[in-house]
């Protein structure tokens, strides 16, 4: 019997993390993806919509199953008049024919109400922009001034039992943005502006992903929603409007030396410093998010130096090149990122 192979990813720094290991963390990290357990209120609809379809479904098949037994089983009598057979099965025909296009017009109009509301964007709703990247989520919270918006990566935090209206935006190819426990899909189109407005009911944390083929590395361009109380919300949120935390110790001094005198800085940036890439995430905070590269690694200082180390080795095609970096400046990089909390 032929054995699947897992590739390892090929790390040139210290850190080597197997891939069957990252497969099990991108499965499992975030609970279940499902629209089945809904979590939100377009998603509630959606789910009662779905039962209610696949509940008269089964009914209607139920019935033909039924009808189909009696007809097999039954054996017209030789007495029975041809004439009178005929005008019963016309009859039957048109009786059908009536209920099924009484159940085509309930399910239309069904599904125009469950779904009307979706584009509302309530006043008190959260402003986000989503922008789609190959391949990964830059978003940005929108303030009341500009010292209020910023700019975070792959992680959505909303506060629960509070609308949340997001802006849909791509610069490349068309994505599409879903998390199933909370909304339905909407796609981000080149060119043009779509919105989608949700509101999480319960705290949690949902896994959602780009579910419109966009390339190479599709299937690894994940994002977590985390819905959190307004408290805890609003504590996240003054905490990302805060500066990057500056080193206080020789690696991490080093580290930041680094960062700003090599390639980094063309690309991304950290607030409270000179950098101010713009191709790639922020990462004035990138140590507080649970996973590195859109969900593909969790978020540690290994596989933050795996990443920096050589991430064509995992995720190939990814934007980020591969910088010439000596294991101590390797070394402090990471160590530096690793403490942006």
């Amino acid at each position: 019997m032929n054995r699947l192979r897992m590739p390892r990813a090929r790390f040139r720094g210290t850190a080597k993390v197997p891939a069957i290991f990252l497969c099990a963390f991108v499965a499992g990290c975030s609970g279940t993806q499902t629209p089945l357990d809904p979590a939100g209120d377009q998603a509630l609809r959606i789910v009662w919509l779905f039962w209610f379809f696949v509940g008269t479904c089964a009914v209607v098949w139920s019935a033909v199953v039924i009808v189909m037994l009696i007809a097999i089983a039954r054996r017209r009598s030789a007495a029975e008049p041809q004439a009178a057979n005929e005008r019963g099965m016309n009859a039957a025909v048109g009786i059908s024919t009536g209920i099924t296009v009484f159940i085509l017009i309930v399910f239309t109009v069904s599904s125009y109400f469950t779904t009307r509301g979706f584009g509302a964007t309530p006043q008190n709703a959260v402003q986000i922009t989503l922008t789609g990247k190959q391949w990964w989520w830059q978003i940005e919270y929108q303030g009341s001034k500009p010292s209020e918006t910023f700019s975070t990566a792959n992680e959505l935090h909303i506060p629960a039992g509070q609308a949340v209206s997001i802006t849909l935006k791509s610069n490349d190819v068309i994505h599409s943005f879903w998390v199933p426990n909370l909304a339905g899909k909407q796609d981000l189109i080149p060119g043009r502006t779509n919105m989608i407005t949700f509101t999480a009911v319960k705290p949690g944390i949902y896994r959602g992903q780009c579910a419109e083929f966009c390339g190479l590395q599709h299937a690894h361009m994940a994002l977590l929603v985390i819905a959190q109380s307004p408290q805890e919300f609003a504590a996240w949120q003054a905490h990302e409007l805060s500066d990057a935390e500056m080193p206080n110790d020789p690696e991490r001094t080093r580290g930041l030396d680094v960062f700003l005198s090599s390639g980094c800085v063309a690309c991304h940036s950290l607030r409270g410093t000179p950098a101010s890439g713009l191709e790639g995430p922020d990462l004035t905070h990138v140590a507080a998010r649970r996973t590195i590269a859109a969900g593909t690694l969790p978020n540690t200082r290994g596989t933050l130096q795996g990443w920096i180390a050589d991430p064509q080795g995992i995720k190939p095609g990814a934007r980020m090149p591969r910088l010439e970096l000596s294991a101590a400046d390797l070394n402090a990089v990471s160590a530096y990122l690793a403490g942006l909390k």
